[in-house]
């Protein structure tokens, strides 16, 4: 079965930098694009990154570009988000996911369990 597991959320000061890790298994990992999808307390899910199969196409929601960055390991099934310069209004819970289409970032078909990321002094 399709698992998506994710690691490395926490509590960090403004300004600091985290690493999100999310395991793939159950399904051809380098066959699907993957995505970082956060729901901050009181709003909808909101996607922050996406990235093709080969890595090679990353895109970034306006709210993050700079400072996130999204990559993949096909040789271990692992998804990536690398976080620098945290705000405050990056506070939320963030999960990985799989999506069926490019063209529908807000669609996906699969996801983790979610992991709290929690930015403040």
């Amino acid at each position: 079965q399709v698992q998506l597991v994710e690691s490395g959320g926490g509590l960090v000061q403004p300004g600091g930098s985290l690493r999100l890790s999310c395991a793939a298994s159950g399904f051809t990992f380098d066959n699907y694009y993957m995505s970082w999808v956060r729901q901050a307390p009181g709003k909808g899910p909101e996607w922050v990154a996406l990235i093709n199969t080969d890595g090679g196409t990353t895109k970034y929601a306006d709210s993050v570009k700079g400072r996130f960055t999204i990559s993949r390991d096909n040789t271990k099934n692992v998804l990536f988000l690398q976080m620098n310069s945290l705000k405050p209004e990056d506070t939320a819970l963030y999960y990985c996911a799989r999506m069926p289409s490019w063209d529908t970032p807000d669609e996906y078909d699969y996801w983790g369990q979610r992991t709290q990321v929690t930015v403040s002094s």
